[in-house]
């Protein structure tokens, strides 16, 4: 089985998919992010926009995911973003087609609790205290002028299951997903200071500098 955890940038798609590996034995995340990062390496900066945009990207992670799929017997989780109706169905749709259990979600919040969230990111914080309180940040202004489109798009029927998260805890979201999906996690057994240590160390292992 395949969970796809789709949401905008800064909606928890990568908090919710290790705490859903880390409560499911067996699981595994597979990060499409990496591949892209990868064929960004490949190419001069001004020739660098959206990695989503390239063949290569879409056809990439269909292929890595359609053999983890085949080879590996546990479930393989994958956080991201994907907006665009065409790249979907080369990728979530083409998963499908190819017989795979494929679980799509999308995590959606009110814009506002996005920005809030984005604001609160432990690196946000750092760069805005050496560089000021309204210091740029690259990817999260990326995020934020998308972000609207990007809600816009994923409320249509096309990328249901829809999950909204804005009054709810990462760990409350990994075990909707998992009721949804006909899956058994083991009990959350983190504190409040503990589930925010877990939380932090999974922001700054995933800090981008691509």
């Amino acid at each position: 089985m395949l969970l796809w955890i789709n949401g905008p940038f800064g909606g928890g798609k990568t908090q919710t998919a290790h705490e859903i590996q880390r409560r499911l034995p067996g699981s595994v995340v597979c990060d499409p992010e990496l591949l892209g990062f990868g064929l960004h390496r490949m190419m001069p900066p001004e020739l660098r926009g959206d990695f989503q945009d390239l063949p290569a990207w879409r056809q990439g992670v269909y292929e890595v995911l359609d053999l983890a799929l085949t080879k590996h017997d546990g479930v393989v989780i994958v956080p991201m973003t994907v907006t665009d109706p065409t790249y979907f169905a080369e990728t979530v749709v083409r998963l499908r087609e190819r017989g795979h259990d494929v679980r799509h979600f999308s995590l959606l919040a009110d814009p506002e609790t996005v920005l809030r969230r984005l604001r609160e990111r432990g690196i946000g914080r750092l760069l805005q205290r050496v560089g000021g309180k309204d210091a740029p940040l690259r990817r999260e202004s990326f995020a934020v002028r998308r972000l609207d489109d990007c809600l816009a798009r994923l409320r249509e029927p096309e990328f249901a299951e829809h999950l909204w998260t804005d009054d709810t805890t990462v760990a409350k979201t990994a075990d909707r997903i998992a009721v949804l999906a006909g899956l058994t996690l083991t009990p959350n057994r983190d504190g409040l200071l503990r589930g925010r240590l877990r939380r932090t160390w999974t922001s700054l292992r995933h800090i981008r500098f691509d």
